[in-house]
């Protein structure tokens, strides 16, 4: 199982209907047939982190990553999220024992990013993102 966990923050001139229509989109991928399980809400963390929201996915294996990465309902509800945050950070983990799966999903977000440009453009945009692979 691979783990992504996204904690954030909306922009401070984000009306409370468009976070809504953040947080539908962000549950809409959370829903894709590639994700095991999914889940949004509040961040319960230290709140001088600076972090309101998480967003936290599985997903079963490389190849379902793959397939969750260039998910129509993905790629859509990135266009929809990503412009609307503040602040991003993503820890990823795993129970697969393989030594080289770290590198292998740094190389999947390395070809979602080379394949899409706009997609990388507007993770760029983010004023506070750590989203290394």
């Amino acid at each position: 199982m691979i783990v992504n966990l996204l904690r954030f923050s909306f922009r401070e001139d984000v009306g409370s209907a468009d976070r809504e229509a953040v947080l539908a989109a962000m549950r809409r991928t959370a829903g894709v047939a590639s994700a095991a399980f999914g889940t949004v809400g509040r961040d319960l963390g230290d709140p001088a982190e600076g972090y309101t929201h998480a967003y936290c996915v599985g997903i079963e294996d490389l190849e379902a990553l793959e397939r969750y990465l260039h998910d129509p309902v993905h790629l859509a509800g990135d266009h929809e999220i990503l412009p609307r945050l503040a602040r991003l950070s993503a820890v990823r983990f795993t129970d697969d024992g393989d030594p080289a799966i770290g590198t292998e999903i740094a190389a999947l977000h390395q070809a979602k990013l080379a394949r899409y440009p706009e997609w990388a453009s507007m993770l760029d945009a983010i004023p506070q993102a750590d989203v290394h692979a």
